[in-house]
């Protein structure tokens, strides 16, 4: 496959990967087509036969498979019929609609500037709101909604100038190209963020200093949107010497050549090609139709993933191995593993809302050669409750986009580079790992030569247990929880307990821990005037005089109305 460059023809700028001079393909330059071989049917395959009905609540992908909450039985057969995996759940999709459209009510009234975000999360089946801070206004909707703190800000994105593709609006910093699109006439146009074209008939330019005009941003004033309808904008490419190409740039990797568009499902692996370093960058859907608080402006029906982007990437284009999923809207300019980093807006309606249709091309042969299998895989460090990890790095004839580390047969991380940390381990044991390699295709090497890791014990000297079950907290009731525990001798005092979860009033909540002896331990009492969030992950030192083996128990009893939360996960070291 060839690979993107910048050319100077006539003293025009061609903008690599997606604004390109046209040339004839060299027939003889690409390989004979070979007979495609049987394989079973992919996720979205499977997704796209399966109709939406009454009784499906959502889908997504866990462990590369394709995961439906449905609320009935013969749902559920029908799901399986089709080769998925079905999970029943409580709350119809129509149920969550409302649920959502409650939020959204009470987030379009608020002026406190605290909502970040809030949309349908189908694998929990909740109305899943972040928030900085406690959000007493969510009391009474019940546990269908789950408000998880956050300390981030997300931003549509604008930057300084890079050497790279970017386009200029006008006078102002750059944004990057998304995807190229013709109208019913033919007339040559690409889809970029609407926050980069909102200025009506501004020139369009492919150089910095208003120089080399590529054509008109937003011509006519009708072609860009930043609003709750969406993040979308057009410019118009009509300067002589400049066309449109299908063929996306990666950055050093083998191109990509736009076959066509689709949706992005929760759990894709997804990247996106912009004009900051490192340029092209991979990461998994983490939500999807989600409303987004930039600050400035609310925006509904986004896209939200662990990808990290920066500054300068807005407009920009992102894709499921060969296939256009999105233009670039924002996101955190620091990036934190496995979080919500980058946002995007859906590519087909904006192809829809203007009646454009994507260009593509021939990618040539179908890419079906997996990635080699990952080398020396080795652990290169270890806590009481983490492994570390690294490995050479996989080859593949278009570009390695990730990799997926595993735990005996289950995943447990998806990383772009040749390292990881699993987390939320127990302390003393033993653990078994391997690695996958992927590229955009979706294919997948062999799994590597497994490594074995233990953990240490705990940093006291004694053990750590934990129990990683999620528990609702609930008003009115108790959740409990227990650990194990093998360790043998006296407890170490003071005990240190570890407590994961969200709810969105500390103060109504008792927590206590109950020993194997029977004796209760109280970690929080309930009481207080203001609500305000239980931290993510708290821990309290409990001096104890007690043997450590037995059973532990963790309980929860939360003493006020309209507030809810889940224990996700506690631990205690002895």
């Amino acid at each position: 496959m060839k690979r993107c460059r910048t050319t100077m023809i006539g003293g025009t700028a061609v903008i690599a990967g997606l604004l390109a001079i046209a040339g004839p393909a060299n027939a003889a330059d690409r390989a004979q087509p070979t007979p495609a071989q049987p394989h079973h049917p992919t996720p979205h395959q499977i997704s796209e036969q399966l109709p939406e009905a009454p009784d499906l609540a959502g889908r997504w992908i866990a462990d590369g498979n394709l995961q439906v909450a449905v609320t009935t039985t013969q749902a559920a057969q029908r799901v399986r019929q089709a080769g998925a995996t079905p999970k029943l759940v409580t709350r119809s999709q129509q149920q969550l609609n409302t649920l959502l459209a409650k939020v959204d009510k009470l987030a379009r009234a608020d002026r406190s500037g605290r909502l970040q975000s809030w949309g349908i999360d189908p694998a929990s089946n909740k109305v899943v709101v972040k928030a900085r801070g406690a959000y007493g206004a969510l009391r009474g909707l019940g546990d269908g909604v789950r408000v998880v703190p956050t300390s981030t800000d997300f931003r549509q994105q604008a930057g300084d100038v890079n050497p790279g593709d970017p386009w200029w609006p006008g006078s102002e910093t750059y944004c990057s190209v998304g995807f190229p699109a013709t109208d019913a006439q033919g007339n040559k146009h690409f889809l970029t963020a609407g926050h980069c074209t909102n200025d009506a008939n501004q020139p369009a330019y492919g150089e910095s200093g208003q120089r080399n005009r590529l054509g008109t941003s937003n011509a006519g004033g009708a072609r860009s949107v930043n609003a709750r309808e969406g993040d979308m904008g057009v410019v118009a490419v009509t300067e002589t010497g400049w066309t449109i190409s299908p063929a996306v740039n990666t950055w050093g990797q083998p191109a990509l050549t736009l076959t066509g568009s689709a949706e992005a499902i929760v759990g894709d692996t997804v990247c996106h090609s912009g004009n900051t370093a490192p340029n092209f960058e991979c990461g998994r859907v983490t939500a999807v139709n989600q409303s987004i608080n930039y600050g400035t402006v609310v925006i509904d029906g986004l896209t939200t993933t662990t990808a990290c982007s920066q500054g300068g990437d807005s407009g920009g284009a992102w894709l499921r191995g060969d296939r256009a999923v999105g233009l670039h809207s924002g996101g955190n300019s620091t990036c934190t593993p496995n979080e919500d980093n980058s946002i995007f807006q859906p590519v087909n309606e904006a192809l829809a809302k203007w009646n454009l249709t994507l260009l593509t091309g021939d990618p040539g042969d179908p890419d079906e050669e997996a990635p080699t299998t990952p080398g020396n895989l080795r652990s290169t460090g270890t806590t009481s409750s983490s492994v570390s990890l690294a490995w050479d790095a996989s080859t593949d004839n278009t570009g390695v986009t990730g990799y997926d580390v595993y735990t005996g047969g289950s995943l447990a991380t998806s990383v772009a580079g040749t390292s990881a940390t699993v987390t939320g381990l127990s302390a003393d044991t033993a653990y078994t790992f391997t690695v996958q390699a992927k590229d955009a295709a979706g294919n997948k090497s062999q799994p590597s030569s497994a490594v074995t890791a233990r953990t240490q014990p705990g940093s006291t000297g004694g053990r750590t247990f934990s129990n990683g079950t999620d528990y609702p907290i609930r008003d009115f009731q108790t959740t409990v929880s227990a650990v194990r525990s093998t360790a043998s001798g006296r407890a170490t005092s003071p005990l240190q307990v570890t407590v994961e979860g969200n709810h969105t009033c500390l103060e109504d909540l008792n927590i206590s821990l109950v020993s194997p002896s029977g004796r209760w331990y109280y970690l929080q009492r309930y009481g207080g005037s203001t609500c305000h969030a239980l931290p993510s992950s708290k821990t309290y030192s409990v001096p104890a005089t007690e043997n450590a083996a037995g059973t532990w128990t963790l309980r929860i009893g939360d003493n006020g109305p309209g507030d809810s939360g889940t224990l996700t996960n506690w631990s205690i070291t002895l």
